[in-house]
């Protein structure tokens, strides 16, 4: 999964930001290891390689990877808090061919039979055409700075499930 997440950020990314964007983007994502132990990750396979992954938590993080700095595993209330979609990345040879719809239909029923009615989450440049194509809303825009000072820009985005 690192291997696809890396190629997905480094060439999906690249018509939205600088390269030192680019660069920081890897210091804020990458793989959450709580999803996979939460058993909310999804990865989708073509011919026993892994094209596309991503997953929801019920947790307060709303992005970035293990290493990302103002993680938050606390819980969430279904009844006043919004699952969370993270971590979705897809193969950049395989781009435009149905499988962030894909792992989206699932994270919603999962999230859905745990009683959560809306869903949050934060989107990259590249990522927003898809999300709001699958009904997501802007929330707000929002940043993420790394250590050298790059900002990352992201979009705060939710929808009613």
């Amino acid at each position: 999964m690192r291997v696809l997440m890396n190629r997905a950020i480094a060439e999906l990314l690249r018509p939205y930001l600088p390269p030192e964007g680019v660069a920081a983007c890897f210091e804020v994502m990458g793989i959450d290891t709580q999803i996979i132990a939460d058993n909310t990750y999804f990865v989708v396979t073509e011919h026993d390689a892994i094209v596309g992954c991503g997953g929801w938590s019920r947790r307060a993080t709303l992005f970035g990877g293990d290493h990302t700095k103002g993680r938050d595993a606390a819980l969430l209330d279904p009844t006043r808090d919004s699952a969370r979609v993270r971590a979705m990345y897809t193969d950049p040879a395989h781009v435009r061919r149905g499988i962030g719809r894909m792992i989206l239909d699932a994270c919603e029923a999962a999230a859905r039979a745990e009683g959560f009615t809306n869903v949050e989450l934060a989107a990259t440049l590249a990522g927003e055409p898809l999300y709001r194509a699958y009904g997501f809303e802007l929330i707000e825009p929002i940043t993420s700075r790394i250590s050298t000072g790059v900002e990352v820009p992201l979009l705060r985005m939710g929808k009613r499930i």
